[in-house]
């Protein structure tokens, strides 16, 4: 399927890896003319970049940015004003109950990933509907439809994003600016797999054995970055030109699951 996306630009936040690496591979692949790629490390958006660079030629802009101060939205959004898409992506926010996690930690993940996203949104969409044109997709995750209180910082957070993706989407498009998202279940990112590994060496003795620690997941597995960055890019497209103000799940069913036995 020909997406006509070929000559477009994009910002893509969190961008040098995980699903932002991941979207940004698969639009330099669609023919994108422009990337720009937003992280705090220089390093990893320099090889993410000279990677995309090699594969595709596409032209690639990296900002090592802390998008958690609202200067540093300032300066980006005024780098990438002309972006035919944002996608909203930076961000991790840890897990814990409601005691687990201090205001202090607390704050800090929502300064990126909420306060981020919001910050990104008011920059960008302004200049969209100015032009009559433009997407806003966020990554949101799937934590937002599911009320687990051992992730009370990220599924009030996710929430809120997602809230703020239906309510601005719903009237977005009369200015010809759509706005909508993606909730990924589990990913099988570097991070995560980190993540797992740790808890795998003091559950099991052994950090190699984390795939074990995944088998209630549907399909007994984490998703992988290329089957939530299509959908990205399908989104993206005039193909979906119907759709704003709507949120994507992708988590093979998990957050339908209602076992009380």
């Amino acid at each position: 399927m020909d997406l006509h996306l070929k000559g477009k630009t994009a910002l893509i936040t969190g961008g040098s890896k995980g699903i932002g690496k991941a979207i940004a591979l698969w639009l330099a692949a669609e023919g994108f003319a422009h990337l720009h790629l937003c992280s705090r490390s220089r390093d990893e958006l320099e090889a993410t970049a000279e990677e995309i660079r090699a594969a595709q030629g596409t032209k690639v802009t990296v900002h090592p940015l802390d998008l958690s101060k609202s200067s540093n939205v300032s300066m980006l959004a005024n780098a990438c004003k002309d972006v035919d898409f944002l996608i909203n992506n930076a961000g991790a926010i840890p897990g814990g109950n409601i005691l687990d996690v201090n205001e202090a930690k607390w704050r800090e993940a929502w300064d990126l990933k909420v306060f981020g996203y919001v910050n990104m949104c008011r920059e960008f969409y302004p200049m969209m509907t100015q032009r009559g044109h433009g997407v806003i997709l966020n990554i949101i995750g799937v934590g937002g439809q599911i009320p687990d209180p051992n992730y009370m910082a990220g599924i009030m957070g996710n929430c809120t994003l997602m809230m703020m993706t239906r309510a601005l989407g719903s009237r977005s498009v009369e200015q010809g600016v759509r706005v909508l998202a993606i909730n990924p279940a589990f990913v099988a990112t570097d991070r995560m797999v980190t993540v797992l590994k740790g808890k795998a060496e003091v559950d099991l003795g052994d950090g190699n054995r984390w795939p074990e620690l995944l088998k209630g997941q549907p399909m007994g597995r984490a998703a992988t970055v290329d089957e939530i960055a299509p959908m990205a890019a399908f989104l993206l497209s005039k193909h979906a030109a119907y759709i704003s103000g709507t949120i994507v799940t992708i988590d093979a069913g998990l957050s339908q699951r209602i076992d009380l036995f």
